[in-house]
């Protein structure tokens, strides 16, 4: 497990001319081991900061620590999975999988020996060998993050995994992913639009306020762990619920 610090970053870009912020001076702490989540208007500055975090861009001011070491733009440090499962047509769900473990030199013998356990155990046993247009949007979901799991990283960043998914669809990879994170308790930084979605799952809560995205709150949420559907009815659920929407309410644009 591994600890994440991100430190005063900000982004600026070149807009027609003009400077434009997208992050300013976010400052995070995600303990090893912890579930938190991101949430905030959109266009707030959450996937440049994902972007950030994983060396796909380097900050214009600011640093980000793993583990006391500065990791500004080096990849390979931690998992990312984008909301879109970026599943190649032509593989079987299987390959799919594999495909970090065969960049990193691994054969492709022994990458499906290390993936087929997991395919198994985590709700695609008899799907291994389907190509992915087989597969529901959840299940393909599944393979997805099976694949980001199998890059064998600390710290795993989702940018809204289910955000494409159906209410009920949600729920169930919601559950799915608190059996994933309790067996392998990864470090996970979780973005989402989703208020409901960041309770249920998630230790803290960071709440970004609109553009120039900066961080407005931490949320602790403490509630017991193991959770399930009962979870949702808890007072303290709803106090908080009440207590992000009033907060992102106040961040829409002035002529919301």
């Amino acid at each position: 497990m591994s600890e994440l610090e991100v430190v005063h970053c900000s982004k600026y870009y070149k807009k027609n001319g003009e400077l434009f912020c997208a992050l300013k001076e976010a400052d995070m702490q995600i303990g090893s081991g912890r579930f938190v989540s991101i949430i905030g208007p959109s266009g707030c500055g959450k996937t440049t900061l994902f972007n950030i975090i994983s060396g796909l861009t380097g900050p214009s001011a600011g640093q980000v620590l793993l583990d006391g070491e500065n990791i500004v733009r080096e990849s390979g440090h931690v998992g990312y999975m984008l909301q879109k499962d970026l599943l190649l047509p032509w593989r079987t769900i299987l390959d799919n999988v594999i495909i970090g473990l065969e960049i990193r030199g691994i054969s492709k013998k022994k990458a499906r020996e290390r993936a087929l356990p997991l395919l198994r155990k985590y709700g695609l046993a008899g799907f291994e060998y389907d190509r992915p247009d087989a597969l529901s949007g959840g299940m393909r979901q599944r393979a997805g993050l099976i694949r980001t799991l199998l890059q064998d990283m600390n710290v795993i960043l989702l940018d809204e995994p289910f955000g494409a998914l159906d209410a009920q669809t949600r729920l169930q990879m919601q559950n799915w992913l608190l059996q994933i994170w309790n067996d392998f308790r990864k470090t996970i930084l979780f973005v989402t639009h989703d208020i409901d979605e960041a309770i249920y799952l998630s230790d803290e809560i960071y709440v970004f306020t609109r553009r120039p995205g900066r961080i407005k709150a931490k949320i602790e949420v403490g509630l017991p762990r193991p959770r399930d559907e009962r979870t949702m009815t808890d007072e303290r659920f709803l106090q908080l619920k009440r207590e992000l929407l009033l907060m992102l309410k106040e961040e829409r644009e002035p002529s919301a």
